[in-house]
């Protein structure tokens, strides 16, 4: 017997990929394997800056870096539209939930590299099912994926290349920020990199970045499977492709 769809549930499915990516890079990181390239800057910062200022967070650091990211790229295209404003407001809403997760897993440890291995993969997983659900609807995304879609377009580059290019330029900022901003470089040794991050990055942040797009892709036919991506409001659809 066929399964029936869920219908109208673009909206559903925003929601769920500000979740599952936040649930996701909060599973990572508490694994302490290294996270993703995209997430690595904000909790280098973080790490560096929390010790000076008690009501500082990651998700704090998440959206100031999406802000400077989007006003990075006003200047490199030479533009501004309003709905880059809503891409930075769920960059907001994104940074509280991660918080929340944090919040939520504060107490959990993980004590053997094994099991910390495998809650890199589970954590991997729910990212790339939250990814997989933005890339199905018409709601605004993070500056990240603005900032690579709009250099794309501008500059008439396909968007494979840029994402590659953002995300390796990304990993660059996050190691340099990490010796800069700690001045330890003489204590990371290779030999750990397996079971211990050095500033959230380790070898966990390349097993993420070898295995996210094939999960995507798998999980993207999974929720296709169970979900109509149709709008429930059709209207601010139509407002927002304008």
């Amino acid at each position: 017997m066929k399964m029936q769809k869920i219908t109208k549930a673009s909206e559903l499915l925003w929601v769920f990929g500000v979740v599952f990516v936040a649930l996701g890079v909060s599973v990572c990181s508490k694994a302490d394997l290294g996270v993703s390239m995209i997430a690595a800057p904000a909790f280098v910062v973080y790490e560096a800056i929390a010790g000076l200022w008690g009501g500082f967070s990651v998700g704090m650091t998440e959206y100031i870096i999406q802000g400077i990211l989007l006003i990075i790229l006003c200047i490199v295209i030479r533009k501004f539209n309003w709905k880059y404003l809503l891409a930075f407001s769920v960059g907001v809403i994104y940074g509280y939930c991660l918080n929340f997760f944090l919040w939520v897993l504060s107490g959990v440890e993980f004590n053997t590299v094994w099991i910390r291995w495998i809650m890199l993969i589970v954590g991997d997983v729910i990212t790339a099912t939250g990814v997989a659900c933005f890339f199905r609807t018409y709601l605004p995304l993070q500056v990240y994926e603005l900032f690579v879609a709009e250099i794309a377009k501008c500059f008439h580059i396909n968007i494979g290349r840029v994402k590659s290019c953002f995300d390796l330029s990304l990993l660059v900022v996050s190691v340099v920020l990490a010796f800069a901003l700690f001045g330890d470089a003489g204590d990371f040794a290779w030999k750990t990199i397996g079971y211990r991050s050095f500033h959230s990055i380790g070898l966990g942040t390349l097993v993420t970045t070898f295995i996210n797009s094939p999960i995507i892709t798998f999980m993207g036919k999974f929720l296709d499977r169970v979900f109509e991506a149709t709008p429930r409001f059709e209207r601010l659809e139509k407002l927002l492709k304008r």
